[in-house]
């Protein structure tokens, strides 16, 4: 009996969830897709994509393994070629079992987080030391790359983060403003004033509400003129009084 009555409330849990589930608008799809696109370098990629075509995953168990190059062949590769390896792949592996939920209108809001370049994928240590090691040079490809494409993809955006990228805000600003379609690099104001502590922004209504205790990873502001003000006005005065 109690295995009945378990899978009864299985099927009922799961016609639920059927019955929630809605599919959000062609215009939040498109964004969405717009959101996760990674821009692909050039430098020696068809050697890199043969090389990474290559790598299999190694590890003790399906959440933490690492599909990565040998020193030797990492060591071998030129500073342009590292760079285009790590914006195409990301060494360390996690599974995630969980899928995410659709989401409704995703072109309305600004997130907290930024999506993932890579899926279950990740940049390993060495891929970060790389863009600490070789900052200055590592922005100035992405600069390059962006403005000869006119977009910022995903992967960069979480190098700039991940680099605390400060001196890239007047570039990334002058990109937004072009046609203010990419709420992300919104986000990426967001998460530098986080990671830098910038007090007037932590004591905002905006900080508690997308980093606060009852956030995740989905949690978002809405996007209109008011929020998008500022956000603008608040990381260019974080901008003019940082100090490294």
């Amino acid at each position: 009996m109690k295995i009945l009555l378990t899978g009864l409330l299985l099927s009922v849990s799961l016609f639920a969830n059927a019955q929630d589930y809605k599919e959000p608008s062609k215009e939040s799809q498109e964004y969405g897709v717009y959101r996760s696109k990674v821009t692909i370098p050039p430098y020696g990629l068809p050697k890199v994509k043969a090389m990474v075509s290559g790598l299999e995953l190694e590890g003790d168990n399906d959440y933490n393994e690492t599909a990565a190059l040998t020193a030797k062949a990492w060591n071998a590769l030129s500073f342009r070629e590292k760079f285009t390896y790590c914006m195409i792949h990301g060494e360390n592996f996690s599974q995630n079992c969980d899928a995410s939920p659709p989401v409704q209108d995703e072109q309305k809001k600004v997130f907290g987080q930024l999506p993932s370049a890579f899926g279950e994928f990740s940049w390993s240590d060495r891929q970060l030391k790389f863009f600490n090691d070789n900052q200055d040079s590592v922005l100035a490809l992405i600069r390059e790359s962006v403005n000869r494409s006119k977009r910022v993809g995903v992967n960069y955006k979480e190098a700039i983060v991940a680099m605390n990228a400060v001196e890239m805000i007047p570039f990334l600003e002058e990109v937004y403003l072009k046609d203010k379609k990419d709420h992300d690099i919104l986000t990426i104001f967001l998460l530098l004033m986080k990671e830098n502590k910038y007090a007037p922004f932590l004591s905002s209504v905006s900080y508690k509400k997308l980093y606060g205790n009852d956030s995740d990873y989905g949690t978002y502001i809405d996007f209109n003129s008011a929020n998008e003000a500022l956000i603008l006005q608040r990381v260019n005065d974080f901008y003019k009084n940082y100090k490294k």
